[in-house]
């Protein structure tokens, strides 16, 4: 039975961080592309970041904000969110992919306050 379970979401102020944690079960993690996506109320989700075996890439509105890693030892997948701001509140989802399979987590949520 494939499991995403994400961790790490909160309250937090404008310009703070959070990193979310993404475990996952019930495939074979390190031949996934990983990836974390975001949405907010009454907004459509968006992508974020992945991480496959070749490197990250990351949304324009994260960049240089925003770090994802992976660590294929413990089959998880790490957000690192830095210099927060309130535009960032939503509920974070992680995904994992490959060859047109896809699965999610139930979504972690996260708020800035200005």
């Amino acid at each position: 039975q494939v499991q995403l379970v994400e961790s790490g979401g909160g309250l937090v102020q404008a310009g703070g961080s959070l990193r979310l944690s993404c475990a996952a079960s019930g495939f074979t993690f390190s031949r996934y592309a990983m990836g974390w996506f975001r949405q907010a109320p009454g907004k459509e989700r968006e992508f974020v970041a992945v991480v496959s075996w070749n490197g990250g890439s990351y949304a324009d509105s994260v960049k240089g904000r925003f770090t994802i890693s992976r660590d294929n030892a413990k089959n998880t997948v790490y957000l690192q969110m830095n210099s927060l701001k309130p535009e960032d509140t939503a509920v974070y989802y992680c995904n994992a992919g490959l060859n047109g399979m896809t699965y999610w987590g139930q979504g972690t949520q996260v708020t800035v306050s200005s």
